[in-house]
């Protein structure tokens, strides 16, 4: 979450304030109601996704998501939750201090998930 954290603020410049407030709260937070409706569904996906209802994806569809965007989010969502409980079960070591992520979502940023040469 924080290197892609970081690496969202870096993408977004000015506006990178949302990040930490998304956060915080991404059901308060100044979203588009369709990011929120996104959000909703990736939520569900991380804590139980057999919750998912289709009244869930319906939101989504009337906020302006596609059935691509719906994939992804889900897609998306259940990728790190598994990442996370991969990185956790093996008690990997990862830094505390969230600017200790800025310099690999700079990186993201600027070059995604390529080695820059």
């Amino acid at each position: 979450m924080a290197s892609h954290g970081s690496a969202a603020k870096h993408l977004l410049g000015a506006d990178s304030g949302i990040v930490d407030l998304v956060n915080q709260d991404w059901e308060t937070a100044p979203i588009t109601p369709r990011l929120h409706a996104l959000l909703a569904i990736a939520d569900k996906v991380r804590s139980d996704p057999t919750t998912v209802a289709p009244a869930d994806i319906d939101a989504a569809r009337a906020e302006g998501a596609d059935d691509k965007a719906i994939h992804d989010t889900v897609l998306v969502a259940a990728a790190f939750s598994m990442f996370t409980r991969y990185v956790d079960g093996l008690g990997t070591w990862t830094p505390r201090e969230l600017s200790a992520f800025d310099e690999s979502g700079r990186r993201l940023a600027d070059h995604g998930y390529v080695r820059p040469s």
